[in-house]
């Protein structure tokens, strides 16, 4: 195994990590938005 080699592809991998996770939470938070926006109101 070539440690150098893994060393520097450290930071390609955690800014792809990163990315995903942004991603998924800007879906995450989207979601909410929406379902907040079209809840009905069942205050009877």
């Amino acid at each position: 195994m070539n440690v150098d080699l893994f060393l520097s592809t450290l930071p390609m991998m955690a800014k792809g990590m990163a990315g995903i996770f942004i991603v998924t939470a800007v879906i995450i938070l989207t979601m909410y938005i929406l379902n907040a926006l079209t809840k009905e109101n069942n205050d009877k």
